[in-house]
């Protein structure tokens, strides 16, 4: 996934990101939202979210997903780190997310590592799991983009994702690298994968390809469509069904 990825890449973004004329500058190392657990002062588990689109970090705040967490009393930390598109257009999306967030948090000690990430974020979460193997336990997809619809077409004529055979191709053709490695690695390989997505949102043919090689319990859909609402309502189904470790302080109240 070198320079035919990001043209590619950058190409099939375009519809999703209309009406942006700008793209936010990209640093040489990412900001991070850190939100410390409410009850373990090291907690063993992290969460990772990664914004959709060009949402900021304090939209995930904003729109409770972390106030999810600690409603169900969950020993976690959450960091939310403002990879936005100026960064997968610049290719290092995997990079500063290996190097700023999750290679940093193994050497601080943590012991469970989940990635969740939000449309374009869960793009990203999926780039980083293919090219860095063993670093996260799990990655929590939440109405993600999974490239354009021919792709797709291509894959739903086949009889789905299992049947589908991705013929010859390089690595420089980013999206059936991704269905390949979907294909392989979606049934029962590490990390575990969970999705949820909106019946109605607009990535839900491609969201319904992936589910249906995944396990019923890691996969939940509601009504609605590509927005905050459906989002939530998914994020916390799917912190029900796989939560991380309770507060022990809050169990014995």
């Amino acid at each position: 996934m070198k320079r035919h990825h990001a043209l590619m890449l950058a190409a099939s973004l375009l519809t999703l990101l209309a009406g942006c004329t700008l793209f936010p500058a990209s640093g040489d190392r990412l900001e991070v939202l850190e939100l410390g657990g409410r009850c373990s002062a090291l907690p063993d588990t992290l969460l990772v979210l990664l914004p959709g689109r060009y949402d900021h970090p304090r939209d995930l705040v904003e729109n409770g997903f972390v106030r999810a967490v600690g409603e169900r009393g969950l020993d976690a930390d959450i960091v939310i780190p403002d990879l936005h598109f100026g960064y997968y257009m610049r290719r290092i999306e995997v990079e500063r997310l290996h190097e700023d967030v999750i290679r940093p948090a193994r050497e601080k000690g943590y012991r469970h590592i989940r990635l969740a990430g939000i449309s374009l974020g869960g793009l990203g979460a999926l780039h980083y799991v293919q090219t860095q193997p063993g670093m996260v336990d799990e990655v929590v997809l939440i109405a993600p983009y999974l490239g354009e619809s021919a792709i797709h077409h291509e894959i739903l004529r086949a009889g789905g994702l299992k049947t589908w055979d991705p013929g010859q191709w390089t690595s420089d053709d980013y999206e059936r690298t991704l269905w390949a490695w979907l294909r392989r690695h979606g049934a029962g390989a590490d990390p575990v994968i969970s999705l949820g997505y909106g019946r109605s949102d607009s990535f839900a043919m491609s969201n319904r390809l992936l589910a249906a090689l995944l396990p019923e319990n890691r996969v939940t859909s509601t009504p609605g469509g590509h927005e905050w609402a459906s989002w939530l309502r998914v994020w916390k189904t799917l912190l029900d069904r796989r939560p991380p470790p309770a507060c022990v302080r809050n169990a014995v109240r």
